[in-house]
């Protein structure tokens, strides 16, 4: 038995009148028609006395309500605490990042943390080449990741971010030491990529296939993670297209990152599944967006 044809009983035992009943059910009249109708189906027999003038309980709808109304109205205090604790912003919410956390996504943190002291930030690192599979299988409730995102299931906030690209290089390598580099360049760079379980624009932003003038760029591998792109950079068996926040973290002596132009900025957001958002999720995209519009506020000013 469906809890709407009770709702529907019970408030229009209540009102005795169709047209009321439904303004208060937000329904059409003949929707709470429909939901009695079914009901008496159900049990079998009339609840209802109607009339053009009047609508009225049988005697068997007078028993019905007495019966039912203990296990309505506690049905319906446990919907509305359910609801409430939906709303609730408290408890773990489990965030995921790749590589290091970055100054976007330790601010996120404290912003969120300062707004809703009830809940318990936890981050977890997720592959870069795999950013989706530990929030499916939901080890992670909402994760940061570069835009864009073409996953159906898959719900993304703002960019959080938009900032150049570099190029790693060993410093062994003969383009170490220029200050810029073109993106018609890549063409005669081999590209670390990332391995097959990466979505296919994930991979495309890490090492495009082509120039922005549809030249080839060669294949130098693919990794995991950030840190064994940066091994296999630091070995000099490739270059590796990173944003210039990794980029300013992982400084070291054996790699220097070149900046790149002529390619779109690197965007960083948050993503969550469509299924599983919540009012936690949405509380901490509004606390990232947040700090990411104050920082832009003390930019201008």
């Amino acid at each position: 038995m469906e809890f709407r044809e009770l709702e529907c009983f019970v408030v229009l035992s209540e009102e005795l009148h169709f047209a009321r009943a439904a303004e208060r059910l937000y329904v059409s009249p003949g929707r709470v028609s429909q939901l009695v109708r079914a009901l008496e189906t159900r049990i079998g027999a009339r609840l209802f006395e109607r009339s053009s003038r009047s609508v009225r309980l049988t005697p068997l709808g007078e028993r019905f309500l007495a019966d039912l109304r203990p296990a309505y109205d506690g049905l319906a205090a446990a919907m509305e605490q359910a609801k409430a604790g939906a709303r609730r912003v408290e408890g773990v919410l489990r965030v995921g990042f790749q590589g290091s956390p970055s100054d976007v996504v330790m601010g996120a943190v404290r912003a969120f943390e300062r707004r809703h002291p009830r809940c318990e930030v936890v981050l977890a690192e997720v592959l870069l080449s795999d950013p989706f599979s530990r929030l499916r299988d939901g080890e992670v409730d909402v994760t940061f990741t570069l835009l864009p995102v073409e996953e159906p299931d898959v719900v993304t906030g703002p960019a959080l971010n938009n900032v150049p690209v570099c190029l790693g290089l060993s410093k062994r390598h003969p383009l170490a030491s220029r200050r810029t580099i073109g993106a018609e360049e890549l063409a005669g760079v081999p590209l670390i990529g990332l391995d097959t379980r990466a979505p296919r624009p994930l991979r495309e932003l890490i090492a495009p296939t082509a120039t922005p003038e549809g030249r080839p760029v060669p294949s130098a591998g693919t990794v995991a993670t950030s840190q064994e792109g940066f091994t296999q950079v630091a070995l000099n068996r490739g270059g590796m297209l990173f944003c210039s926040p990794t980029a300013a973290q992982h400084g070291r002596p054996d790699i220097v990152f070149v900046p790149v132009t002529g390619l779109p900025p690197s965007r960083l957001g948050l993503a969550w599944l469509r299924s599983a958002e919540t009012a936690t999720i949405r509380a901490f995209n509004e606390a990232a967006a947040t700090v990411i519009r104050s920082r832009a506020g003390d930019l201008v000013a």
